[in-house]
């Protein structure tokens, strides 16, 4: 089945069209290293799953889960290419992760909340802000903007969730209790089916919703993500 994904919303997957050349130009052949998306796990009919965080307008995804996951999502972000910027109040949950991602190049900064700089995103030097402030994230003085992504976490619903979820692109719902699903299900309106699965689900597994579109996506961690991180968790 093919899932058509409105443009500049929600996940999105490699989409272009095969292309040919005969041998005598392959020398001449010189591809940018591109990005059609950070593949964050798979859904239930296996296919991989992507999120497109490099883009030229303003993108913000909320992810309403677990410090793993957005983890594994700002490796995953880095490794494409992209600068990481976390702001953060527990400098010392992200240490290892930056000190380790890039092969010693500075791609992920940390940064007291309400510090980050000016990042100078372009489209040769995309940005992912990744803020982990809390319950209650102040509103950003770094927002998104073209080529720099914010995704937010938080562990729990809050105040501040729905207003976040209104505003974001893409928002992703791990386990929560099943009052935080029933408040979650009506702000994104998922059916009753949705709403009372997500108190059920396992760790490492989203409910990723983008307008109409729902995806359930497994992250399972490479090897050398398991080494670094751990095994899939929803609490920290």
């Amino acid at each position: 089945m093919t899932v058509r994904i409105p443009s500049g919303r929600g996940l999105r997957g490699p989409r272009h069209a095969g292309h040919t050349l005969t041998a005598e130009h392959l020398g001449a052949l010189s591809l940018p290293v591109g990005d059609d998306g950070v593949i964050i796990g798979t859904d239930a009919e296996g296919h991989s799953q992507m999120i497109g965080f490099h883009r030229p307008a303003p993108y913000d995804v909320l992810l309403v889960g677990g410090l793993w996951t957005a983890q594994v999502l700002a490796l995953r972000a880095a490794a494409t290419g992209a600068r990481v910027a976390v702001e953060t109040g527990r400098s010392r949950a992200w240490t290892a992760l930056a000190q380790a991602a890039g092969a010693g190049l500075e791609c992920v900064s940390l940064h007291d909340v309400g510090r980050v700089p000016p990042t100078g995103a372009t489209v040769g030097s995309p940005v992912v802000v990744v803020r982990d402030c809390g319950m209650r994230p102040p509103r950003g003085r770094v927002v998104s903007s073209p080529w720099q992504s914010v995704l937010t976490l938080l562990p729990y619903l809050s105040p501040v969730a729905p207003r976040l979820m209104r505003a974001s692109a893409l928002v992703g719902v791990q386990r929560v209790s099943p009052e935080e699903a029933d408040r979650i299900g009506g702000i994104l309106g998922l059916s009753r089916i949705e709403s009372e699965a997500l108190p059920t689900l396992s760790d490492g597994v989203t409910l990723w919703v983008a307008g109409g579109e729902r995806h359930w996506v497994r992250t399972d961690a490479t090897e050398v993500e398991t080494q670094l991180l751990g095994d899939a968790r929803r609490m920290d």
